[in-house]
């Protein structure tokens, strides 16, 4: 190892302005930017200070392969919700396993936010804590996570995406510190005036990462951010145009139902416009793969929708699906404030669910749905195809519970292509 790159450090703070409760100050955290360095190559690393033998065993990591139509990664790991838990470790094992070249971890990491700030814990919050004057924290749960998760993401380039259990409010309305601050993202790389939301690109895939927890309607920064981006990606060089956010537009489970609904009405037309392919959510603890689908109608150029939040938090795996006799919820507790935009959750004007807030059935734009742990795999072998598998924890690692080939179809779909 001959080269050095000098970073920076950073302190953040976790503050609450009510008695009784701890504050916290974080330790040092490093950020190193590496520059010069050439796709798909591998490269060792070590951090620290060598001049007083304060460094790290040597990590590795390969480089994402050029943007090109002809390369990608061998396999992209996508999974949510994962926390630190029994089934957790089994996910992690099962990840590290497949060997991924890329992970993306689509919100519900730590979990850090299901504890009080003296360390008590519960598998529902909002059950065992509601007398607490804000949602507290256990910010030392985020140094568990990353030593624990070490081996898999020393070694693998990853992606994070903010998720609800990363808002983590206090004092002055501070929120998604702790994120924001031990993580990096590409945020002005990709013109982005914001952490909360950014795209990359991993060989001939383009990434576009959102988030429902910052302003996301037609006026919001978010979405002049998405627009401009979508409009600049070129498909010749990325065919495949992939957007990950935290909570589903398109869960059939009775849990988190049609809680962002208010985010699928303002920006649906324009991922459809742009012939995104398929989305990646989480915060539904259950796997579920949609048919392409559009305004909750089957359509051929729609994105394929891909619920993973079934990584391993402590939270109930989801059973219950809305469709199921009397599990339908009440339309006015369904909407998450957090994720703003009011109440966007009417009833179908069409199809077996017309005049109902949910179908009587499993609806036909859901394709497989089932309530285990686990994690999927994403390898684009081409312009077109791409193989998904999502593998149980229950099983072996390499044994695949869902699989099939994503077909792109763009000559039939992409109307604003570059």
């Amino acid at each position: 190892m001959s080269n050095e790159e000098v970073g920076y450090s950073l302190v953040y703070n976790q503050l609450y302005a009510f008695e009784g409760l701890q504050n916290y100050t974080s330790g040092i955290i490093h950020h190193v930017r590496l520059t010069g360095l050439e796709p798909s190559t591998l490269y060792q690393y070590q951090c620290g200070d060598p001049y007083i033998s304060a460094m790290s065993d040597v990590f590795y990591f390969r480089t994402m392969p050029p943007s090109s139509p002809t390369n990608y990664p061998h396999r992209v790991a996508v999974v949510g919700d994962l926390g630190l838990t029994d089934n957790t470790s089994t996910t992690f094992g099962h990840l590290l396993s497949n060997h991924p070249d890329l992970l993306v971890l689509v919100g519900g990491i730590s979990y850090a936010d299901m504890y009080l700030t003296n360390g008590t814990g519960s598998d529902c919050y909002p059950c065992s804590f509601d007398e607490s004057p804000i949602h507290e924290t256990y910010q030392p749960r985020w140094d568990y996570w990353g030593r624990f998760m070490q081996p898999l993401v020393a070694n693998v380039p990853t992606m994070l995406v903010g998720g609800k259990h990363e808002i983590e409010p206090q004092a002055e309305d501070q929120i998604f510190v702790s994120y924001s601050s031990r993580f990096a993202f590409p945020s002005e790389e990709s013109g982005s005036s914001s952490s909360a939301y950014y795209s990359f690109n991993a060989g001939g895939i383009h990434f576009v990462i959102l988030n429902p927890y910052t302003y996301y309607d037609k006026s919001s920064d978010q979405y002049e951010w998405l627009e401009a981006d979508l409009y600049n990606v070129n498909r010749n060089v990325t065919p495949w145009l992939v957007a990950v956010w935290y909570p589903p537009w398109y869960s059939t489970f009775k849990a988190r139902y049609r809680e962002a609904e208010c985010m699928r009405v303002e920006m649906e037309d324009l991922l459809y416009e742009h012939g995104v392919d398929i989305v990646f959510n989480a915060h539904v603890h259950a796997y579920e793969r949609s048919n392409r689908v559009y305004n909750y109608s089957l359509d051929p150029c729609g994105p394929v929708y891909i619920t993973v939040g079934d990584g391993g938090s402590r939270e109930d795996i989801a059973v219950t699906h809305a469709d199921d006799p009397d599990e339908c919820p009440e339309p006015s507790t369904t909407a998450d404030l957090d994720i703003g935009g009011g109440f966007c959750g009417f009833n179908f004007t069409s199809g077996p669910g017309a005049g109902s807030f949910c179908w009587d059935r499993q609806p036909e734009y859901s394709a497989y749905r089932e309530s285990s742990f686990g994690h999927g795999i994403l390898e684009v072998k081409n312009e077109t195809h791409a193989l998904w598998s999502w593998h149980r924890n229950r099983d072996y690692y390499e044994t695949a519970g869902d699989i099939l080939y994503i077909v792109r179809e763009p000559d039939r779909c992409l109307a604003n292509q570059r």
